[in-house]
């Protein structure tokens, strides 16, 4: 945050009336609030497994940065993977099993006849 920026910036807008509340809510976040000279606001995001994710919010409204909050306090820091599936289906540790294996239903017994 540059301690320049107009009274009527969102990210000012964000740190002076939402960034308290969120802090209150999430006990095991920590925020810091740099104010560095010429430089867009920018908000970084550091994870426990050392993964560091870094978000442009100069354009952005006071909704919008409390999204993107919320949006970074629910990842992990891990690289998002996108798990495409095939024609043949989503491979399972089943896949190739023999299927004696598997699970398979009880089959219907028919009725014993009494023996009298």
């Amino acid at each position: 945050m540059t301690p320049s920026l107009p009274p009527v910036s969102p990210c000012r807008g964000y740190i002076e009336e939402k960034v308290l509340d969120f802090a209150k809510q999430n006990p095991g976040v920590v925020v810091y609030v740099s104010p560095q000279e010429c430089r867009s606001p920018m908000m970084v995001a550091e994870y426990l497994n050392g993964a560091v994710r870094e978000e442009l919010i100069a354009d952005k409204s006071v909704e919008e940065i409390t999204q993107l909050v919320q949006k970074l306090v629910t990842q992990s820091g891990l690289e998002i993977i996108r798990i495409r599936t095939s024609i043949q289906g989503q491979w399972h540790p089943f896949t190739n099993k023999p299927s004696i294996l598997t699970v398979q239903r009880p089959r219907a017994q028919a009725p014993q006849p009494n023996k009298a």
